[in-house]
């Protein structure tokens, strides 16, 4: 197992999972009782604000020396004291938070928000960075024209152009989607055409020797090689993207969202809320990272079998179908019966990639 770049078995890799799963638990929970600290049991002491005090009491904030003041005295008095976890919560606290998140927060529902502008920040950007990609990629009027400026973007502070796409789409949805896809847009656009560059110049010549026009050329061996590549790159930015969304989400908590909903546990000081919120946008990304991984291996077998195996066209169709009415539901959203059609043809989809998975497991069965 000290072996450089050695292989682990099966029974290895869990063993090893599960005992980092541990560690990483211990020293969570190291670090919770570590940065603790203790408060006297005494009616009116507020661990958050002075006792008695409020934000919206003029009066109180008055005489906030005089209540520090009772505090300190409370606290000096104090015989009995119980533990608080202020800055890191304990793993059970975060744990027993998603009852409450779940009943009276919709955590489901902000997911489900935070989820759906996440894609649709995705669909821009690969609609805008595909054919602009390829322009500047292959042909040297573009490259020569734009190649410097696209390199450029990615100096871009994001961030800092928070408050221009505000003022050019207000702090709506239709920012958030804007701000996202720019995001991606400025790592993706440069990685399109390096990819294109990377196309093996084996293929290139080969496709020359049988004639193939310039338009079969791109449709056959560019755009195939350059996709199956790009899944990879979409794949590294999804914490990108989820750092985008969720900065922009703090914009207008209104809009609900994982953002905002983090933004408000924080204004309440709700640290174990704040914490199982996180945990629910990595496991979003690591199930969203699977699937790319997943739609990779089924768009384009060639990169990991070395053979065309049965059910793979079915799956292929399911996912094509998948595509097309998520394009639909961004293109034609307000129509009526839109939703509808959308989940009926998501249906399909299901049933289609299901029965062509069963077929492709079959296959790879009898192969092993």
């Amino acid at each position: 197992m000290f072996e450089l770049r050695g292989k682990l078995t099966k029974s290895q890799r869990l063993v090893l999972g599960i005992l980092g799963i541990i560690f990483i638990l211990a020293v969570w929970w190291g670090l919770a009782e570590a940065l603790s600290r203790k408060v006297p049991v005494v009616d009116g002491f507020n661990t958050e604000l002075p006792s008695s005090l409020t934000a919206d009491s003029i009066q109180n904030t008055v005489l906030r020396d005089s209540i520090l003041r009772a505090d300190s005295i409370k606290f000096a008095n104090a015989k009995e004291f119980r533990k608080i976890y202020p800055i890191v919560p304990l793993p059970t606290q975060v744990a027993n938070s998603y009852s409450g998140l779940i009943k009276d927060d919709n955590l489901l529902g902000n997911a489900l928000r935070s989820i759906w502008l996440n894609l649709k920040g995705y669909f821009w950007a690969v609609l805008i960075c595909i054919p602009i990609g390829f322009l500047v990629g292959l042909f040297p009027l573009f490259r020569g024209m734009f190649s410097k400026p696209v390199d450029a973007l990615r100096y871009l502070p994001l961030t800092a152009l928070i408050g221009v796409f505000i003022i050019w789409f207000g702090i709506y949805d239709e920012m958030k989607v804007a701000f996202l896809a720019f995001g991606i847009i400025v790592f993706l656009l440069p990685t399109v055409i390096s990819r294109i560059d990377d196309v093996e110049e084996v293929y290139l010549s080969t496709v020359f020797t049988l004639g193939a026009s310039n338009w079969q050329t791109i449709k056959t061996v560019y755009f195939p090689a350059v996709m199956s590549r790009l899944l990879d790159d979409i794949r590294v930015l999804t914490a990108v993207s989820w750092t985008y969304i969720i900065v922009a989400e703090y914009i207008n908590k209104d809009g609900g969202g994982l953002g905002a909903l983090i933004y408000i546990k924080r204004r309440l000081q709700q640290v174990p809320d704040m914490f199982a919120i996180i945990l629910v946008i990595i496991l979003i990304g690591f199930l969203q990272d699977r699937i790319f991984v997943y739609i990779g291996k089924r768009l384009y077998p060639h990169r990991h079998y070395k053979t065309v195996l049965n059910g793979n066209n079915e799956v292929r169709y399911g996912i094509y179908l998948l595509l097309l009415i998520f394009t639909l539901s961004i293109f034609f959203a307000k129509l009526p019966m839109v939703g509808t059609i959308a989940l009926i043809g998501a249906l399909a989809a299901l049933v289609f990639i299901v029965f062509g998975e069963i077929k492709l497991q079959a296959a790879l069965r009898s192969q092993s």
